[in-house]
């Protein structure tokens, strides 16, 4: 299994989301300011994310986006496997020794099965809560 900078990118973004959709919608530039990132990449993701059925938007003035789940029903699995261009869960599930051609296909497959399971186990409730813990302001500045 391989998470991309793109996959990273999301699930930072989506832990954002989640600290501050109670507020209302969130703006995908506030979000693109606080994580240095640009909006047409962030753009590129809501995209995916939206697509997943992750997060819901709203057009116009004080429009943005917003979580489609509660915090606790979306999973960082849920984030890497909607903007990443593989099919992470299939492939750690239907990938079996016999189809490998290396001799340590088994290993890697367990690998990608384990990644995928605590992936799935971590939640942006989680998320959040370890953010809080760690100081992280919601209301800081732009």
């Amino acid at each position: 299994m391989r998470i991309t900078t793109r996959g990273q990118l999301a699930v930072s973004a989506m832990t954002d989301l989640a600290m501050r959709q109670h507020k209302g919608p969130v703006a995908l530039s506030t979000i693109s300011a606080r994580q240095g990132t640009s909006l047409s990449h962030l753009e590129q993701l809501f995209s995916a994310l939206k697509k997943a059925g992750l997060v819901d938007s709203t057009r116009g003035p004080g429009g943005g986006y917003a979580l489609a789940r509660k915090p606790e029903q979306v999973s960082v699995a849920d984030i890497v496997v909607a903007v990443e261009n593989q099919r992470v869960a299939e492939e750690a599930a239907t990938r079996g020794p016999a189809q490998m051609v290396s001799m340590t296909g088994s290993l890697w497959t367990a690998f990608n099965a384990q990644v995928l399971a605590y992936l799935q186990s971590v939640t942006l409730r989680d998320l959040v809560a370890e953010q809080l813990a760690r100081g992280v302001r919601v209301e800081s500045p732009v």
